[in-house]
């Protein structure tokens, strides 16, 4: 791994619990700010600096979304990083932990994951030196909450990073806008603050994002959510005729509906593109009546014809339709992964960089397109309106596109 100086702030991250700085004395450290802007490696180095300096055989937890993304997000650039600057690291796959040795001192560090409100009981029952949350506001409250309890030795301290949410959000409102009443020390985070990124690489973000997601995650604030989720679609040359060349492989993606519509989408790859070349979209309330699975099932059939399938993702609420096709045996069926907020990232980035496209043939995507906007009731989740499509689309992007990523992530820098 090959090391730039570090920045002005990413220096203050590595020393700001030092002796000679007046932040030593904060319970904490709270980063946020912009992606890729070199928060992660240069806090978790602290982190691990400060326990060995600090304690001896003692516990510390590093917290992610996941085990697999704090795995992979913290765990494998900063054991590299703590061999490159002189610690003896021993990684213990199968346990989830790492130990870490210098001299005499040795202590160990667990790696848990906050998925859900359950997680909490993950950690319950320990006595930790200090614990690093990854990306906090992704994690529930109660697993938190848990955890900061755990840390009751002397002289334990919080570590925090996140990119910017809601400003409703819990963390947001009980951390960030507390840091003072809470003894933290806050450290805000922009791109510019991370030397190993090019400016090719951050023009490369900007072009990412639009709306609130920009203002998040390319300016690093906190701001709510307005107006359209994809307003990029609005521009027609977003759309495009149905490729003439043979693709190489073919899925599909529904959203499953009674009363609701059921939109189901037909997908095929030519090169590193999936194109969204025909659509199925059938609304009861239109059409006077509703239909059984096993004729939505027959509008599949139709929507595929004699191609061949790699698999069909399904709304994971949809039970008696995936059951249906696969008693019938014919396609490779799979229940679609859910997380609404992480898909709409995802399905964003993939318009926007190209990696799926929307022939101009599927017309009640298109439509959809210029009517899926934001609830302006603070939190962040679209209208349950005009979202039919706009899920089989999002079905489709986590599911088959990005099947081995289970939370949104992009790493793309040498430090």
């Amino acid at each position: 791994m090959s090391f730039v100086p570090f920045s002005k702030k990413q220096l203050q991250v590595l020393s700001w619990w030092t002796p000679s700085k007046l932040t030593a004395k904060c319970d904490g450290i709270i980063c946020d700010g912009a992606v890729r802007s070199g928060k992660t490696l240069c806090m978790s180095i602290s982190f691990v600096a400060w326990a060995m300096l600090r304690f001896k055989n003692t516990s510390f937890a590093v917290c992610g979304k996941t085990i697999k993304s704090v795995k992979r997000n913290v765990a494998v650039p900063l054991l590299h990083a703590l061999q490159d600057i002189g610690f003896d690291v021993s990684e213990k796959i199968s346990s989830n932990l790492f130990e870490v040795s210098l001299n005499d001192t040795k202590n160990t560090f667990y790696l848990f994951g906050g998925r859900d409100e359950s997680s909490a009981a993950l950690i319950q029952g320990m006595t930790l030196g200090g614990v690093l949350f990854d990306e906090v506001v992704l994690m529930p409250r109660s697993f938190v909450e848990q955890a900061i309890a755990r840390c009751s030795l002397e002289n334990s301290k919080l570590w925090f990073n996140c990119n910017p949410e809601y400003p409703q959000h819990w963390f947001h409102r009980e951390w960030i806008q507390k840091t003072k009443e809470k003894n933290i020390c806050y450290i805000h985070f922009t791109m510019d603050d991370n030397p190993s990124l090019s400016q090719k690489i951050r023009e490369r973000y900007k072009n990412l994002y639009s709306g609130s997601f920009y203002d998040r995650f390319v300016l690093g604030k906190w701001v709510a959510t307005e107006g359209l989720v994809y307003p990029f679609m609005s521009d027609d040359g977003m759309f495009c005729d149905i490729p003439k060349d043979n693709f190489s492989q073919f899925a599909v993606s529904c959203d499953y509906g009674t009363v609701n519509p059921a939109s189901f989408g037909l997908w095929g790859l030519l090169g590193d593109t999936w194109y969204r070349i025909r659509e199925y979209y059938y609304n009861s309330r239109v059409e006077g009546s509703s239909r059984t699975d096993e004729e939505h099932y027959s509008g599949l059939c139709q929507l595929i014809g004699d191609r061949k399938i790699s698999t069909v993702v399904v709304d994971p609420s949809a039970a008696s339709f995936i059951e249906v096709i696969r008693r019938h045996g014919k396609y490779t069926v799979k229940p679609a992964k859910n997380n609404v907020l992480d898909g709409i990232r995802q399905t964003s980035t993939a318009l926007k960089q190209g990696k799926i496209k929307i022939c101009k043939n599927c017309r009640d995507s298109i439509s959809e397109f210029g009517l899926y906007r934001w609830d302006t009731g603070g939190k962040d989740s679209p209208v349950k309106e005009n979202d039919h499509a706009m899920d089989d689309i999002r079905y489709f992007v986590t599911t088959v596109m990005n099947e081995e990523i289970d939370d949104f992530f992009v790493f793309a820098f040498d430090r």
